[in-house]
């Protein structure tokens, strides 16, 4: 071998020595963080890393103080992983604080100080939509509260304000008007004489009162209580209007109103199946109506469309027979795929998926949802343009309670720019809100809620 053959071997073997080198610490550290995110919220808290590849983790649990402790392999601390550390918020529920080291060459380690004990749901989502490849840290508490507790104590709270206050209405009236010994003194009434018996006479006609609709005069005797879905939330955006409003921030300030439209009725209670930006599975929607036993479930949503000019609202109802339109299909199936978006832990989720699937709604609910459909979508069409006269159907997962009645509103669409602007007005707000009030008012009215004696 000649002296130039050598050398241009050496060459060769050297520059295939320095691509491995210059690959050796892509492939030690393959994986990059690009971004961190923290949910909070009193059901559960979530922590998400986003990477460009498949994350490995491995986690324990130690208590004394309680913290969960997370290896995960490939990874190298950055300044975005470091992030984490910035977006736990003090009033977090389950996180107290997070800390992180390189505990090896390729490993690195997470420290999650816990405010209470935790059962953890560790688990991977693949990209879909916008999103990158996710490592998710699912923080549950090992007592699960109970919403319908939680709901008759924060009635019962309401109505011991309401009564401090009147109480205190009438501490300062009874001091601007004095002590009762000042009082001057009230002249007994003579006593009345015993009314005159009357004789019989030829009949007089019955003056009667108008005819009144009979439903609209039956007293509710017990608490109605109607479960309001913001659709989407936290990893889940929902739609993005043109200006970049988010259908789940939307939809939240829509729900919080009709709340307090709600719990302002004497005898009504709103409970709300997220009252934050977080994400729940389409089943925990479903089972937290059916936990409290709810009368009436209406999930609340902007739509979206493929081109700018669809416009109106619209309200859906759950059917048997498939989807009364085309764009009735598209929008369920759209609707339907927020699990991938927001991200279920699917082994865990499995039996509840086959529980949804075995308690498909009977006849006798669907029709309870056409109606009060009918009366919602009557009173939206006063403040606004409707996309259809008519209540659609179709397969909404979200509608399959088969015990309560269920309709899907989708306020506008929030791809119309037009509409997007109106959807940020906390006017147009209110008058939707006001809208769907008067519809349920209606429906009860007309359809008065039976005792209970469902078992949830």
């Amino acid at each position: 071998m000649t002296t130039t053959s050598i050398k241009r071997r050496n060459f060769v073997v050297g520059s295939g020595s320095l691509v491995l080198l210059l690959a050796a610490p892509q492939l030690a550290y393959g994986a990059t963080i690009v971004a961190v995110r923290v949910w909070p919220s009193s059901d559960y808290t979530r922590v998400t890393l986003e990477s460009d590849t498949h994350l490995v983790a491995r986690h324990f649990m130690i208590g004394d103080p309680h913290r969960i402790v997370i290896d995960i392999d490939g990874l190298e601390l950055s300044p975005t992983l470091r992030d984490i550390v910035g977006k736990v918020q003090s009033d977090d529920p389950y996180i107290a604080g997070v800390r992180m080291g390189q505990n090896q060459p390729r490993v690195v380690r997470l420290v999650i100080d816990l405010k209470q004990a935790v059962a953890p749901q560790v688990f991977t989502l693949a990209p879909v939509a916008a999103y990158q490849h996710r490592l998710v840290f699912d923080l549950y508490p090992t007592v699960p509260p109970d919403p319908l507790l939680a709901l008759i104590r924060e009635r019962e709270q309401a109505e011991k304000q309401a009564q401090a206050a009147m109480d205190d209405a009438l501490g300062d009236f009874i001091g601007r008007m004095g002590p009762p010994d000042s009082q001057p003194p009230v002249a007994a009434a003579p006593p009345a004489s015993a009314p005159p018996v009357p004789t019989p006479g030829p009949t007089a006609p019955v003056t009667r009162r108008a005819e009144v609709d009979p439903g609209t005069l039956k007293k509710i005797d017990r608490l109605v209580i109607v479960a309001l879905d913001p659709g989407h939330g936290g990893e889940d955006p929902g739609a993005i209007g043109p200006s970049g409003l988010k259908e789940k921030d939307v939809v939240l300030q829509v729900a919080r109103k009709l709340r307090d439209r709600i719990n302002a009725e004497p005898n009504m209670r709103a409970m709300m199946t997220r009252d934050a930006d977080f994400f729940v599975p389409l089943h925990q929607r479903v089972d937290k109506a059916r936990r409290v036993q709810a009368d009436l479930f209406i999930s609340i949503h902007a739509d979206a469309f493929i081109t700018p000019k669809a416009r109106g609202a619209s309200v859906f109802a759950l059917s048997e027979r498939g989807a009364t339109s085309t764009a009735a299909r598209w929008i369920a199936n759209k609707e339907n795929a927020a699990d991938l978006v927001g991200g279920v832990n699917i082994k865990h989720s499995d039996r509840h998926v086959m529980r949804a699937l075995l308690d498909m709604s009977t006849t006798a609910q669907i029709n309870d949802s056409l109606r009060i459909g009918h009366e919602v979508l009557g009173q939206i069409g006063r403040v606004g343009r409707l996309h259809k006269p008519r209540v659609e159907q179709a397969g909404f997962a979200v509608l399959k309670a088969p015990d309560v009645p269920s309709i899907l509103v989708e306020t506008a669409f929030i791809s119309n720019p037009e509409e997007e602007s109106k959807l940020r007005s906390a006017t147009y707000q209110q008058e939707l809100v006001d809208a769907m009030m008067k519809g349920i008012k209606q429906y009860f009215a007309k359809n008065p809620p039976l005792a209970r004696n469902r078992q949830v």
